[in-house]
């Protein structure tokens, strides 16, 4: 089996990973020839925690078909800028290259939101399970580990796959072995090198704790550490607004072939936000760990006028929902604003829709005709909002999804048993 890892560098007591996908004659063997690029970006691994453990007390054939159910929850949350390099066991190893990256707010959100879906499909387990033997019954004690880093590596294109090489691909994955458990007490965590915090560049230590590890032949390395059990517990219970048909005034929607990752990217950078909005220029205040959500406000500059959208719910790729001031005098006067993003077959569909008018009577009569009059305009500007960000998009070379087959990721959760067995 081919190693993923430098031989000659990485020492004998750290052995690399190997995967049979990694092998020559997982990529077609005869007459492939090899090509390297020297590229920047970050690189991700999402590794199950628990697992050798929970191999030893089950039955393999069970635990076969709990693996194969995780790491297709992995590769479906690992989308564009991210591109998985190899299956390594019981984890995904991918990148983003920094020519066609999110912003780090973008990036921790999709780390966050893979978390939160593989800890739901892990209580859909236990909830669901009717099995006795001891994989189903141990299933509850796996869970998950990320680890990022950020530097300079080559990609070897090897038939149709890509393998990464460097001293900082042997780096993170040196950090696969490590103290933060035995010294916090943390057993599902995001780890990020002080380069990645300093590469996402949005304060992301802020909600982080500082942490030193000492890697074999690289001395200490100082990383970030954040638990992500709270994150989960954030969410699990968090209950989505809603309004009636009735209250909905307006509504408008676009096509767009790209994914939800992407589109939502766009949503929040401030060039393509006034576009959708139609405004001249808006900032965001009341950041929360240097990062826009609940509870942040967007002031919007209309010429003279301004109009603040206060965000009331924020769900990563899935809805931002805003109530907006609408500029009378008096009384305040508020709508809610919905963005909605839902994956179609070509891509993701942009839904903005006007609901729910609060304030004196008169006033929502008005507001209610404004709002009503201007949807043809509302629709112009998503549909601008939609070509600017697919052109932007094609001038950046963007990665497409990674393409693994359902045998591909049995064959892996086998070796993996194999391996582990």
């Amino acid at each position: 089996m081919t190693t993923y890892l430098d031989l000659e560098t990485v020492s004998a007591n750290t052995p690399p990973r190997t995967h049979p996908l990694g092998s020559d004659a997982a990529h077609g063997s005869g007459g492939v020839g090899l090509s390297w690029m020297e590229n920047r970006g970050f690189v991700l691994i999402a590794d199950i925690t628990g697992y050798t453990v929970y191999l030893r007390e089950s039955e393999l054939e069970h635990a076969q078909g709990t693996l194969t159910q995780l790491l297709e929850l992995l590769i479906e949350h690992t989308r564009p800028p991210l591109v998985i390099s190899t299956l390594e066991g019981d984890a995904v190893f991918s990148y983003a290259l920094d020519k066609g990256f999110v912003s780090g707010q973008t990036f921790l959100e999709g780390i966050e939101t893979t978390y939160v879906a593989f800890r739901r499909a892990i209580e859909l387990m236990v909830l669901n399970n009717s099995c006795q033997c001891n994989a189903c019954a141990n299933v509850s004690a796996l869970d998950l580990k990320f680890f990022v880093h950020h530097g300079s590596f080559a990609i070897q294109q090897v038939g149709g796959g890509a393998q990464l090489m460097g001293n900082e691909i042997i780096l993170i994955h040196r950090l696969l072995k490590n103290s933060v458990t035995a010294t916090t007490g943390i057993r599902a965590y995001l780890l990020c090198t002080d380069a990645a915090v300093g590469a996402l560049g949005i304060e992301a230590a802020q909600e982080m704790v500082r942490h030193h590890e000492t890697v074999t032949d690289l001395g200490e390395v100082d990383v970030w550490i954040k638990d992500m059990h709270p994150v989960y517990e954030s969410r699990r219970d968090d209950d989505q607004v809603t309004y009636e048909g009735r209250e909905v005034l307006s509504t408008v929607a676009a096509e767009i072939p790209m994914s939800r990752e992407l589109v939502w990217d766009y949503l929040n950078q401030t060039e393509y936000r006034n576009l959708l909005i139609g405004s001249d220029s808006f900032e965001v205040r009341d950041r929360k760990d240097g990062k826009v959500g609940s509870g942040s406000t967007y002031i919007c500059y209309h010429g003279k006028m301004i109009v603040p959208q206060e965000v009331i719910e924020w769900r990563p790729f899935e809805r931002v929902l805003v109530q907006q001031r609408l500029p009378f005098k008096g009384r305040q006067t508020y709508v809610l604003v919905d963005f909605r993003l839902t994956p179609t077959d070509t891509g993701t569909r942009l839904t903005e829709t006007a609901a729910r008018l609060t304030g004196p009577i008169v006033k929502r009569a008005l507001a209610r005709m404004f709002i009503r009059s201007h949807r043809r305009r509302s629709q112009r500007d998503l549909d601008n909002f939609a070509d600017q960000i697919q052109g932007d998009l094609a001038l950046h070379d963007a990665p497409r999804p990674s393409a693994l087959s359902a045998d591909d990721i049995a064959t892996q959760a086998l070796a993996s048993l194999e391996v582990e067995g």
